[in-house]
């Protein structure tokens, strides 16, 4: 079918309510490199949604992007094969539909396809309405004999269908993994994580902030890593709260945390953040340095350094220098203590940002790999001597941390590595002394770091 033009004026009649604005953003993710994420914030500040359409909305959304290698072999199935061949708004329309019924369990029937049958109406008119409505109801009707891959007779497509992970994922950590543990790693990617909170104590003390959860009906528990880090099932209308406004707290994941800890900045020190947008570790730093001290937080990009300096504003920071600069060729003093969160193929952050799964190739990660090796060497000329040098990534392939460390070590004499479990729980810490976290293991994002120091000449 050819794909329909649609002009802007339109887009607010075709487009309407959740479920037309989550197949809006759905087409924009699928056509661009636009990340779910940032559609998502620019939409949920919308006026136009109550609270219960911008719930469901995100909940559209964040599942059609976890479950599509699902949805789609299914849509495939019920269309023998011609799922795949149909234009991309009748494509979201069929998943947003099929998601409902599938995992929306509340949701009546009826409701998620007469929605995907109307917005199809208004697109293509009557008779692919038809077609869509055919296609779901045969669906409902054979919900609870839905067939999948045999995993007797294909177990990497059976992992790759069931868990909707691309095939190339799945046949990659299957050689690191045995089965029953890459069954457990891909179905934990696609679980919901809680919101975790870092408690800001430049403004309060762990026990006023939890009293103040407490009076507001916020339940919680504490971090298992991190003494200041409690964990949340959610924090609807975050920005209207009090405690958020005050700035008692940030939202940051502890696996994000862990580098900082590894770093271990000190008060009145001179640190460098090389990448540091969106700013949460070059925070966590400035509370660790109880605002004392410099940090220079180097990103390329100005709107992203701008959200720091915000963020700081609200925490009552202020102890960061912002720097828009390629941290690759930076020109600086070197200093005692460098941060180095290198940009990623972002593997360990499926649970937060599924649409990661179907972005990525397996050419991304020797891509990033060179990105890598070129900051860390320019990383190593910012250290001073008798210094620190933290490298980090927010991944779990073995190219893009622990084998590029070896590989730098080896070229580098002058570093040498240390041990990270005198700085951060063992139970994150692998038998070579790295930082090495992963979703189905220690429930927080996948994640390395390596503290790095620099001998003296």
């Amino acid at each position: 079918m050819a794909e329909e033009v649609i002009q802007p004026d339109e887009h607010k009649t075709i487009y309407n309510g959740a479920r037309g604005i989550a197949i809006k953003m759905l087409n924009r993710i699928e056509r661009s490199d636009a990340y779910m994420d940032k559609l998502l914030d620019i939409e949920l500040k919308s006026e136009e949604l109550s609270p219960v359409d911008k719930s469901l909305l995100a909940e559209l959304v964040h599942g059609v992007m976890r479950w599509e290698g699902r949805l789609d072999y299914l849509l495939n199935s019920f269309t023998h094969g011609n799922f795949s061949k149909t234009e991309i708004n009748l494509k979201n329309a069929l998943r947003v539909a099929l998601y409902q019924l599938l995992f929306l369990t509340r949701m009546p029937h009826y409701a998620a396809v007469n929605e995907a049958v109307e917005f199809v109406k208004r697109l293509r008119g009557e008779k692919t309405a038809n077609f869509v409505n055919a296609v779901l109801r045969n669906i409902i009707r054979n919900i609870n004999d839905i067939q999948y891959p045999k995993k007797e007779e294909n177990p990497l497509h059976y992992l790759s269908v069931f868990y909707s992970h691309p095939q190339w994922m799945v046949k990659r950590w299957r050689a690191r993994f045995d089965f029953a543990e890459l069954e457990k790693f891909l179905s934990v990617n696609n679980e919901i994580p809680p919101v975790t909170l870092c408690i800001n104590k430049l403004k309060t003390t762990p026990a006023e902030f939890l009293s103040s959860l407490d009076n507001v009906g916020i339940q919680y528990e504490g971090s298992q890593f991190i003494d200041f880090f409690i964990r949340v099932k959610s924090l609807s209308g975050i920005a209207q709260m009090d405690i958020f406004r005050q700035g008692f707290f940030t939202i940051q994941d502890e696996s994000q945390a862990l580098p900082v800890l590894l770093l271990s900045p000190q008060p009145g020190e001179r640190v460098i953040d090389m990448c540091a947008a969106p700013g949460g570790k070059s925070i966590l730093m400035a509370q660790l340095m109880q605002n004392e001290g410099k940090i220079l937080a180097i990103d390329k990009f100005e709107h992203k350094l701008n959200l720091l300096k915000t963020n700081a504003e609200r925490l009552g920071i202020t102890n960061i220098e912002t720097v828009v600069a390629d941290a690759g060729v930076l020109e600086s003093e070197p200093a005692g203590k460098v941060l180095l969160d290198a940009p990623c193929s972002g593997l360990g952050t499926l649970r937060k940002k599924p649409d990661i799964k179907w972005k990525r190739e397996v050419e991304d990660i020797s891509s990033m790999r060179k990105i890598q090796e070129r900051l860390l060497e320019k990383a190593a000329t910012l250290v001073k001597p008798g210094g620190v040098l933290v490298y980090s990534t927010c991944t779990t392939e073995p190219e893009e941390n622990e084998q590029l460390i070896q590989q730098f070590l080896s070229q580098h004499t002058e570093f040498q590595l240390d041990d990270a479990s005198k700085f951060v729980s063992k139970n994150v810490v692998s038998s070579e002394g790295y930082i090495m976290t992963y979703p189905h293991r220690h429930h927080i994002d996948g994640g390395f770091a390596a503290r790095l120091i620099k001998q003296q000449q």
